[in-house]
């Protein structure tokens, strides 16, 4: 698996494509503010590729020591053949000694998709990445913190947004109990 820093337009039209139908609207950032971040080195945009294919998207936030993956996917096509492990091992090999985290939707709270949530954080765990007993509303959407062996703080959560969007947009994020 291959993470390419995406850098031509054929590789940002197959990476909005696929971000526009992997998330739901309440989840998604406007991709022009995502490649503003991206300029300005807050946020890397990988296109991956397996065997010349492209097979998926992952589109991290940095701060300091801390790497938030806001945003992972695998196209629908390419999906259940173990691309998205190779995927993300490939992303804990590029950040090895950052502090790797991401937010999945919560598998707690009551949802049309809540088997699709409990499949999804089953996979983040089979993948070596443990619960942090973190919880957030962010904009509007509960989720549940993983880490790969590190840990955080509630703070540190939440300085990657102050330091990436500005503190008005981290004002928005809430902790949960």
């Amino acid at each position: 698996m291959q993470l390419i820093p995406a850098a031509t337009q054929s590789q940002y039209s197959q990476i909005e494509a696929l971000y526009q139908t992997a998330f739901p609207a309440c989840e998604r950032k406007p991709f022009s503010l995502i490649l503003e971040k991206q300029t300005a080195g807050q946020v890397d945009l990988f296109y991956l590729e397996q065997d010349a294919l492209f097979s998926g998207l992952a589109i991290t936030m940095k701060h300091q020591d801390l790497v938030l993956l806001d945003y992972f996917a695998i196209t629908a096509v390419r999906r259940q053949k173990g691309l998205g492990c190779r995927a993300l091992n490939t992303l804990f090999e590029h950040y090895q000694g950052n502090r790797f985290f991401l937010e999945i939707e919560s598998t707690q709270e009551e949802a049309d998709n809540k088997a699709q949530r409990r499949l999804r954080k089953q996979f983040y765990l089979r993948n070596k990445m443990t619960e942090l007993g973190l919880y957030a509303n962010v904009f509007g959407t509960e989720m549940e913190l993983l880490s790969y062996q590190s840990l955080l703080t509630y703070e540190e959560y939440i300085s990657v947004y102050q330091a990436v969007y500005g503190p008005e947009k981290a004002a928005c994020i809430k902790r949960l109990p």
